[in-house]
């Protein structure tokens, strides 16, 4: 693969993957469910998913 390729794929696989974030967090907050998310400390939180879509 040439680096344009690379970068092509790349930028495609990012967008899918974000796509596929918004869509698991709409789902969530459908349900009124929580998602699990790392603080920088290290530690686990647990957060609305209607709250985390809100700021997506």
């Amino acid at each position: 693969m040439s680096n344009k390729e690379v970068q092509d794929f790349t930028r495609k696989l990012e967008a899918g993957l974000q796509l596929a974030e918004k869509r698991m967090l709409e789902e969530k907050a459908l349900h009124d469910e929580t998602i699990v998310v790392s603080s920088q400390a290290g530690k686990f939180e647990y957060i609305s998913a209607r709250e985390v879509l809100a700021t997506y």
